[in-house]
Formats: C-alpha cells, sequence, structure tokens
C-alpha cells in the first residue's frame, strides 16, 4: 500500500481528496500541525506529496525545495495559482506534476496512479548502471549528470528525459513520445510540463559545460546532437 501525504490546510478539501484516495487502496497522511511539515516528512517517508501552495507558516513553493533537497520522492502541486509563471516556479523547484483547482476527483486519481506506476511501478526506471556518451555521464543510482568534472542532480521527470534524448541521441523525437515516456497518458498532460522540463535539462547540461547541446524544432521535437555539440568539445 503506497503512502501519500496531503499538504492541504483546507480541512473540508483534504477530507474529501484523502476519502477518495483511500477508495483506491492508499494510506493517506494528513498532517495537522502544518507549522512542522518537515518534521512529519521524515517521520511518514511517503511515496508520493500533494502539496497545495497557500499554506500558513510555509508555502508550497518553499516546502517543495526542502522536500526536494532531502529526497527524490514525487511531489505533485495542487493549487489555485494557475498562471503559467506559478507552473515553472513549481517545476523548477523540483515538482513533478501541477493541477489546478478547481478539479476533478477523477483527474486526481489519474495523475496519482500514473505517477506511482511510474516511480514505482511497471515504467519504473529499473537500470542500475551508468549511460555514458562522449564524456556525458547520467547516473542511474544518483540521477545525476556528469560532465568534465561538473555534476548536477536531476529529477526522476529529467532523468528520464534526458535517458532518452541519449539512448536515441541525433534523432529528433516527438513531444508525443517524450511525455509518454515520462506521464503515461497524454490527455491528462499540459504540454508546457513538457516545455518547462526540457528548459530545466538545458539549463543544468549548461551549467556543466554543454550549453545548447538540445536542440528543438517546431511540429518535429527534441534532439540531442552530440556530434556537433558534445563531440566538438573532446575533439
Amino acid at each position: 500500500m503506497h503512502k501519500i501525504m496531503l499538504i492541504e490546510d483546507d480541512r473540508q478539501l483534504s477530507e474529501l481528496i484523502g476519502s477518495h484516495l483511500e477508495r483506491y487502496g492508499y494510506n493517506i497522511h494528513k498532517p495537522i500541525d502544518l507549522q512542522h511539515i518537515m518534521e512529519s516528512f521524515t517521520e511518514v517517508q511517503p511515496d508520493l506529496v500533494l502539496l497545495d501552495i497557500n499554506l500558513p507558516y510555509y508555502d508550497g513553493y518553499f516546502l517543495c525545495r526542502s522536500i526536494r533537497q532531502e529526497s527524490t520522492v514525487p511531489i505533485i502541486i495542487i493549487s489555485a495559482r494557475s498562471t503559467e509563471m506559478d507552473q515553472i516556479l513549481a517545476m523548477e523547484l523540483g515538482a513533478d506534476d501541477y493541477i489546478t483547482k478547481p478539479f476533478t476527483f477523477e483527474l486526481l486519481y489519474t495523475k496519482v496512479k500514473a505517477t506511482i506506476r511510474r516511480v514505482y511501478g511497471e515504467y519504473a526506471v529499473t537500470d542500475t548502471g551508468e549511460l555514458t556518451i562522449a564524456g556525458l555521464k547520467l547516473d542511474s543510482q544518483t540521477l545525476a549528470v556528469h560532465y568534465e568534472g561538473n555534476k548536477q542532480e536531476l529529477s526522476k521527470n529529467e532523468y528520464i528525459l534526458l535517458k532518452k534524448l541519449i539512448e536515441q541521441r541525433n534523432t529528433y523525437i516527438s513531444r508525443e513520445t517524450l511525455i509518454e515516456a515520462v506521464w503515461d497518458s497524454l490527455t491528462f498532460v499540459d504540454d508546457n510540463t513538457l516545455t518547462v522540463n526540457m528548459t530545466r535539462i538545458k539549463q543544468k547540461l549548461s551549467s556543466i559545460g554543454l550549453p545548447n547541446v538540445i536542440a528543438s524544432k517546431r511540429g518535429v521535437g527534441y534532439i540531442l546532437n552530440v556530434s556537433s555539440q558534445i563531440g566538438k568539445k573532446n575533439e
């Protein structure tokens, strides 16, 4: 039975979400003391976190970053904030998905089920080694990317996307294929979610010495151009 930590200060909504997900066999933990969320997180060690943004004491962005510093547990933001900037900020702080209020319980359950299946179930990352190409190393154990002595940690989503690009390097991969590789369903994923994750990957690669190694073409997809970028740096 997977444990879900539900961090939501609206008591009525929290009860409704909890009751709905418990019907599907999930073990729901709803911390009462919202001033000591991280202590509760450490104690519970949940398999997934559902996190509101507008909270007393600490907002969801701060908690998302704090959780990500300690764990790679998947985080789904649930918020009434619906602007693109709010979603981008959440993804940059480590969130795996974003649901805007109001939402249907069917949508929530679908996203929870898909995330847990991806992280822990049949679609979970199971490789136990390293993937290396022209000095670029992707480590499945630490979810980190290395290049010329530099290192950047990745979220699970970022790891899966970069792994896909490396495996099919020098070939354009469609947005639909990348979305399916991470989120399973095209129906319930905002196309902007992929854009945010890819932008984050590009920033991390640039920070370790590989700017512009990922290119995109409208209507075609994304490509990791090893020959023209990484290869030149190693000549």
